[in-house]
């Protein structure tokens, strides 16, 4: 069925996109600028337009979750293409950057089967959530290679959301580290990319709008929806402009080496139900808050291993080169101590700075680049507390692995 609100959303944006941008600047920036098209999008234009079938995945944090330029896209989509049939796959979710991503990959993306086109975006949640450079290296080119390992011919375009940190770098003549990261990973796998985070701060600086007025926060009005959704439509109308001839087919894409040899290229997440626990411990199968914060999705009335008893312990066997934990870190999260392969004790406090407003889902990476195989990891719950926690719990949803895998 083809998304009758969702184009009149896209008009909608579109109209007053126009209107605010017209009553300021006489000389209205290119968003063509603003893209870099290596590669193409031949594979998946030809899907849609010979085959007259495809899916379209979004992967991303809160930006891609809500909606706006998704809905805009996936009807532009449809309008671009009205004789195919898409499966649209909606995999943002709220507070998540390329680490998630890469290891809720399989579940939310792959298991739908094989995806013809993703979008990708991730630089808002990573700067914001504290990734790492190689945390960011690893997690971004694990989602780009697990993906093309499943489907060598897919087809990725990956986006850079704005912020005020990003506009302030821009402004003093730096590019955003995170921007330079992930825009290395797709220089080495030939990924075009749309960078919203300059666009954005060039336009308000143009005059064409502002940010207090008009765009109003890093999560958009609609107004700035319809401002990522036009330049990313423009994206993907210059990429299709040219019909495929008689003789084109869908091309597999041989992969380059690895930047990274420990990148997260096949994360999965691990039901909680392969950990041995202690007393102390328990798999609650239907986990609800018993206090007045706020929860996200998949992440209450779900099963959850849970403990709020000092001394209590777990162990989890696996086969890969890096283990972690994906939490619900409210306000009484606690701290634990870890270990691999009975190595020394280390300490994860579990208490992040939005703790205090939400039982926020949050993956905490225990360890990467393990060598060999088959590994155990133990964990146990700390007597100490963060200070602006009020308990001692640890409550993990899954475990992720990346697992061993040769030729991957």
């Amino acid at each position: 069925m083809k998304s009758l609100f969702a184009y009149s959303l896209l008009l909608v944006l579109f109209a007053g996109c126009a209107t605010r941008e017209n009553s300021g600047s006489d000389t209205l920036l290119s968003s063509a600028d603003y893209h870099h098209s290596r590669g193409n999008l031949k594979n998946s234009q030809f899907r849609f337009e010979q085959e007259q079938s495809g899916t379209v995945a979004f992967l991303g944090g809160s930006i891609t979750y809500n909606g706006g330029w998704r809905d805009s896209v996936m009807a532009y989509l449809e309008q671009r293409f009205p004789e195919t049939d898409f499966n649209f796959i909606p995999a943002g979710i709220s507070s998540m950057g390329t680490t998630p991503s890469a290891f809720r990959l399989e579940r939310d993306v792959i298991s739908q089967g094989p995806v013809d086109l993703l979008f990708v975006e991730a630089a808002v949640n990573d700067a914001t959530n504290g990734r790492t450079t190689v945390e960011q290296l690893r997690a971004m080119e694990g989602v780009v290679r697990h993906l093309k390992n499943v489907n060598p011919s897919v087809d990725i375009v990956m986006m850079h959301f704005v912020d005020p940190d990003k506009m302030e770098e821009y402004r003093s003549g730096r590019e955003p580290e995170v921007i330079t990261n992930h825009n290395q990973v797709a220089s080495h796998y030939g990924i075009p990319t749309i960078n919203l985070a300059r666009e954005v701060t060039d336009r308000i600086d143009q005059g064409e709008f502002t940010w207090e007025e008009d765009f109003k926060n890093l999560h958009p009005s609609p107004f700035g929806q319809g401002v990522y959704a036009r330049s990313i439509i423009e994206f993907l109308d210059n990429s299709f402009h040219q019909e495929p001839g008689a003789d084109d087919a869908i091309q597999a894409r041989a992969l380059p080496g690895k930047l990274d040899q420990w990148c997260y290229d096949q994360g999965i997440l691990v039901d909680i139900s392969e950990a041995q626990i202690s007393p102390g411990w328990e798999a609650v199968p239907f986990w609800e808050p018993d206090d007045s914060t706020g929860t996200r999705n998949n992440y209450t009335g779900v099963p959850m291993l849970v403990s709020q008893e000092p001394g209590s312990a777990l162990s989890f066997h696996f086969r890969g080169n890096a283990v972690g934990i994906a939490v619900a870190a409210g306000q009484d999260a606690g701290i634990i101590t870890y270990r691999i392969d009975q190595g020394p004790w280390q300490t994860q406090n579990l208490f992040t700075k939005w703790s205090s407003q939400l039982h926020l889902p949050w993956y905490y990476t225990l360890a990467a680049g393990l060598p060999g195989d088959e590994h155990l990891l133990e964990i146990q719950i700390e007597s100490q507390k963060d200070p602006q926690s009020n308990g001692n719990a640890c409550r993990i949803r899954y475990f992720f692995v990346n697992q061993s895998l040769s030729g991957a």
